[in-house]
């Protein structure tokens, strides 16, 4: 049974948040937690979040099961980029530069390995 959490317009860049994202694709659950509680990237933060959220709905999907026995994983994470905020910043002889404040949208697909065998 699969459990599916969705983060959306997450205010950090979407390159950086692949970066941490890359980090836990296909691991376990508690080991992924565990790496994600102690990476300094500020995206980790937001996808620990997630993560805790994925499991929840996990175990409200499946209130019969424990946690330790399904033997959760990381079947499918994905960064897309969000909306974008544009701000003008003053460049010199009067010109103006264009700031993207980019944000994100991260999709989390936890899966057991029970129910994959």
């Amino acid at each position: 049974m699969e459990a599916k959490a969705i983060l959306r317009n997450c205010p950090v860049p979407p390159r950086k948040a692949r970066l941490v994202a890359d980090l836990i694709r296909g691991m376990e659950a508690e080991k992924a937690l565990y790496i994600l509680k102690h990476h300094t990237q500020s995206s980790s933060y937001n996808i620990e979040k997630l993560l805790r959220s994925a499991i929840s709905n996990w175990q409200a999907a499946n209130p019969e099961q424990r946690i330790e026995d399904a033997k959760l994983y990381v079947k499918t994470i994905f960064v897309d980029g969000g909306r974008m905020i544009k701000r003008i910043k003053p460049a010199p002889q009067g010109r103006m530069h264009r700031i993207r404040k980019r944000s994100n949208h991260i999709t989390l697909i936890l899966d057991s390995k029970n129910s994959a065998e």
